[in-house]
């Protein structure tokens, strides 16, 4: 595939907020997950990655109809690292009509709906939502996309992907392919997950949640660790005169449809992706220099991944799970590990894996515990969801 510029990229984790806080964190092997302080009532045992300052933060006047906490946390994302500027300056070069929108989530403003449902009023027919709650657009799986529309004021494709965990890695997919098609010229990517009740609920009833902060690739690990996050990248059509230093080099996406809540067993659909993803930028295994990996720290996850990983990379690959620093933050986990993977290509920082300490023997050597520096030019994402949908994604330096 033609490469496409990335002309500016940010994440907003438990680690803070923009790129220069993901790479102190991910530098000084500090993390953001804490015991789960979250909600009113009784509250699961476990530990999450939660974003601070999110309940302080206000939308302007003009976008109170999409107040709600993901709305929030989007805003919050948008002012950082320049981000508006760039999408400002794509206007500029293209006209607002000509730049898509393509966001990722796994629940949107599902947290909100939760709130208005408690709150009902009126009995019988007559219930409804409360006042303060009773905007339909928060209430849908398009809250995220249409917010991000209007406070960007973009007027291109706007799509929002929910496809579980791989949400926001299929956004560059499909940004890419409506840039190639004409549709658009550039495109704001991005995705955002907050938490909320039936995250960690639901997670727990899965048996996924554990009750330490997650290990992921750990011969011990038990299970993951839920987070929040936001981040964004703005992507077009590179050319001579507006040079790019990171590129969207390629793009791998399949669907197992083996189970509704764990991967194939033999990884297929997870190399399937790896594979596509390669081919389209062009290049062999052996020169990716860092693959940031689902590992959510389910027994389950880790070991098929690993195994596939094992299967197409040779061993001198750098590969880890970022997730001990973040939480899984569910349809943003794409985004936010394309960040952590972009930061790899400029700054040399190839992160290791947080809170894990004994090497699963069922995993490969290319599972790296330990950070290390290295000047690499190609970097893979890998993000996986439920019902074995999965995307790989490749970037470069120009």
């Amino acid at each position: 595939m033609p490469p496409l510029a990335i002309r500016a990229y940010t994440a907003t984790t438990a680690l803070g907020r923009g790129r220069q806080a993901q790479a102190e964190a991910l530098q000084s092997r500090r993390g953001g997950l804490r015991r789960n302080d979250f909600g009113e009532g009784d509250r699961l045992d476990c530990w999450i990655g939660r974003v601070d300052g999110l309940e302080q933060e206000a939308l302007p006047a003009a976008l109170a109809q999409w107040e709600c906490r993901n709305n929030r946390l989007a805003w919050m994302a948008l002012q950082q690292d320049g981000l508006m500027q760039a999408i400002d300056a794509a206007i500029q070069r293209h006209g607002a009509e000509r730049v898509a929108v393509v966001v990722g989530t796994s629940t949107s403003s599902i947290g909100a709906s939760e709130e208005a449902y408690t709150r009902l009023t009126g009995k019988g027919e007559a219930r409804r939502f409360p006042p303060d709650l009773d905007r339909p657009g928060i209430h849908t799986p398009h809250s995220l996309g249409a917010f991000v529309q209007q406070a960007t004021g973009l007027q291109g494709p706007c799509v929002t992907i929910a496809t579980a965990c791989s949400s926001s890695a299929k956004v560059f997919a499909q940004a890419a392919r409506l840039i190639e098609s004409g549709l658009a010229d550039a495109a704001l990517v991005g995705g955002v997950d907050t938490l909320c009740g039936s995250v960690l609920f639901g997670f727990n009833a899965l048996q996924l949640v554990s009750t330490e902060p997650c290990r992921p690739f750990d011969a011990t690990r038990v299970g993951l660790s839920l987070g929040e996050a936001g981040g964004f990248a703005v992507l077009e059509r590179n050319d001579a005169e507006h040079p790019a230093p990171l590129q969207l080099r390629g793009y791998g996406e399949s669907s197992d449809a083996h189970h509704m809540s764990a991967p194939h067993p033999e990884g297929l659909g997870a190399r399937l992706a790896m594979r596509d993803a390669l081919a389209r930028a062009g290049i062999g295994a052996d020169e990716v220099g860092y693959l940031n990996l689902h590992g959510t720290a389910t027994p389950a996850n880790d070991s098929i991944e690993a195994k596939a990983v094992a299967s197409m990379f040779p061993p001198q690959l750098h590969a880890s799970s970022t997730k001990g620093w973040t939480g899984h933050t569910l349809g943003a986990a794409g985004i936010v590990e394309s960040v952590i993977a972009l930061l790899a290509l400029e700054n040399g920082l190839l992160p290791g894996i947080l809170n894990s300490d004994t090497p699963d023997p069922a995993c490969g050597p290319q599972i790296r515990f330990d950070n290390a520096q290295g000047d690499i030019r190609f970097a893979m994402n890998n993000s996986f969801g439920f019902g074995g949908n999965n995307a790989s994604l490749v970037f470069g330096r120009a």
